[in-house]
């Protein structure tokens, strides 16, 4: 047998093995982690993202940042799973689920170096993630959505979400405001079922202040009346809802039409008219006073529309269309000639209303209570942006405490007690497990330290009487950035869905479980671009620079 090496993989594949592999990915994975750290907390700060197009991003708002940034390296892109993952499920607690998985693997590389075995440490980590998932169970409180102060805690919750964003100023309107919109969607769900924040539709608009965002018991749609002689208000309104367009249909083929007599001209058009008429005849029959169309409307029917006092608008998105048949009771009607009386939706008023210098169409009163709009205003697009994200954290803050009623408290009362019950089971393991079990503590604990780094307080101070004040019991516990020192957060009322917290240690220490078993990195580079498939400069392809 010759000693000819054997090549299994192609040339241009890259391979890292065993401690530099794992060396590798975890780094990568703390640099995620350590990248959002600075945004953590009320007194977190900002980042400016600006993408290949050169638009800005301005956020502290742990997925954005992720979502925004391009990264290369896959262990990184598997943090930034989480941070999605945290994000679509529960809303909130994006930022805490990333630094959290960047801790969690900088504990376990501490541990690689005393040689301590990779599974050793996941097994350890595995039965430290069972056992915070215990304590979240055990520190959370039942809340009772019939007594009188349910929903100043709600709106307790709603602030806390918004605390470290940008409108913190005017989270007092705006938790209101949130509070309402969940209650408003959750009026009419069955036992079991979940709300979906699809119902609740966000109208952006810029030129005006943060306080000035409203929420809409009614639909609202970015669009204005197609003619101007329509009435601009329609009470008790019986609304169409029109799938197909109010137009002449166009062949599909090229058709050509010989006229030898200019009268045979005036009857094709004349005919034409006569199809539109036909088709206003129609609505006005069926006794519909509002015409929402998904598709356009020709300038004909608008003028016999308007004749007949009909207020219609155009081009509705598909989604809003929905909406309005969930909300109105309208049937979606895909030919004008098949609409009937029983199509017809309802609501008490449907009205344009300048919003800004915009026009607006605005439907409210509508058969289904349980609908609504949110109007979010700021003075720029990067502002509107910014509080759209925090409206977003704080509903789904919300949304996880009425369909989980349960809450913890935050400012690190949760981490600092998963922590010191962490360190008292680690003690009654045997074998090296327990160093893994007190190194997810230290990692908890970064979450403590990290509030009081970015508010300029002594984290070591900070985590020394935590500690201390955990160790007597107390376990409601955590950092109060406002007062710069470690007090009771039920005082504070810093409130936190008891859901969040529990994504966020499932989702981070299933992540770090994975990265860290991970010991082989193969990396195949593809087909090298256009080149050797018959593009520029590759064989067979055109070299562009002799021409």
């Amino acid at each position: 047998m010759s000693q000819q090496p054997i090549i299994v993989l192609r040339e241009d594949t890259e391979r890292t093995r065993g401690r530099d592999a794992q060396r590798n990915n975890i780094m990568a994975a703390i640099v995620i982690g350590e990248a959002v750290k600075s945004a953590l907390g009320p007194k977190g700060m900002d980042k400016m993202l600006v993408d290949s197009f050169g638009d800005i991003t301005v956020t502290n708002d742990g997925a954005t940042i992720l979502k925004e940034m391009d990264v290369a390296h896959p262990a990184a892109k598997m943090v930034i799973e989480v941070s999605k993952t945290v994000d679509q499920e529960v809303g909130d607690g994006t930022t805490t689920a990333a630094v959290l998985t960047g801790e969690l693997l900088k504990k376990a590389e501490g541990l690689l170096d005393q040689k301590i075995h990779p599974t050793t440490i996941i097994s350890g980590y595995r039965k430290a993630a069972k056992m915070a998932y215990d304590v979240i169970e055990e520190e959370s409180e039942a809340v009772d959505p019939s007594s009188s102060n349910y929903r100043k805690l709600l709106i307790d919750a709603a602030k806390v979400a918004m605390s470290s964003k940008f409108v913190a100023t005017s989270s007092d309107h705006l938790a209101k405001i949130v509070v309402d919109a969940i209650l408003i969607l959750s009026k009419d769900l069955a036992e079991g079922e979940d709300i979906d924040m699809d119902n609740l539709p966000r109208q952006k608009q810029q030129g005006m202040s943060v306080d000035e965002t409203e929420l809409v018991k009614g639909l609202v749609l970015d669009k204005e009346i197609v003619h101007p002689g329509m009435p601009k208000k329609i009470e008790q309104a019986k609304i169409a809802l029109i799938e197909s367009a109010l137009e002449v249909t166009k062949t599909e083929f090229d058709a050509k039409i010989q006229i030898t007599d200019p009268t045979a001209m005036q009857n094709f058009l004349d005919e034409e008219e006569r199809m539109l008429k036909s088709m206003v005849d129609k609505i006005v029959e069926s006794g519909a006073n509002v015409v929402i169309a998904q598709k356009g409307i020709d300038d004909v029917a608008q003028h016999y529309l308007a004749k007949n006092g009909i207020l219609a608008v155009r081009r509705i998105k598909k989604s809003d269309v929905e909406r309005l048949h969930k909300a109105t009771g309208a049937v979606i009607v895909s030919k004008v000639q098949n609409l009937t009386k029983a199509d017809l939706g309802k609501a008490k008023i449907v009205e344009q209303r300048f919003v800004g210098e915009d026009k607006m169409l605005f439907i409210e009163g509508t058969s289904k209570s349980s609908v609504a709009t949110l109007m979010v205003r700021g003075g720029t697009s990067h502002v509107v942006d910014e509080v759209d994200r925090a409206l977003n954290d704080a509903l789904y803050v919300v949304r996880d405490i009425v369909i989980y009623p349960k809450i913890t408290y935050g400012g690190g009362a949760l981490a600092s007690a998963i922590a010191t019950r962490l360190r008292k089971y680690a003690s009654s393991l045997e074998g090296r497990e327990q160093y893994a079990v007190n190194a997810f503590a230290d990692a908890a604990e970064v979450i403590p330290v990290t509030l009081a780094e970015n508010a300029g307080l002594d984290p070591i101070d900070i985590l020394v009487s935590l500690r201390s004040a955990h160790t007597e019991g107390k376990s409601t516990y955590g950092v109060d950035i406002a007062k710069g020192k470690v007090r009771d957060m039920k005082q504070t009322r810093i409130i936190e869905p008891a859901l969040v917290s529990k994504q966020i240690v499932m989702s981070a220490s299933e992540a770090a479980q994975m990265i860290l078993k991970i010991d082989d990195v193969i990396a195949s580079k593809g087909m090298g671009g256009m080149g050797g498939m018959g593009g520029p400069g590759g064989p067979g392809g055109e070299d562009f620079d002799d021409e």
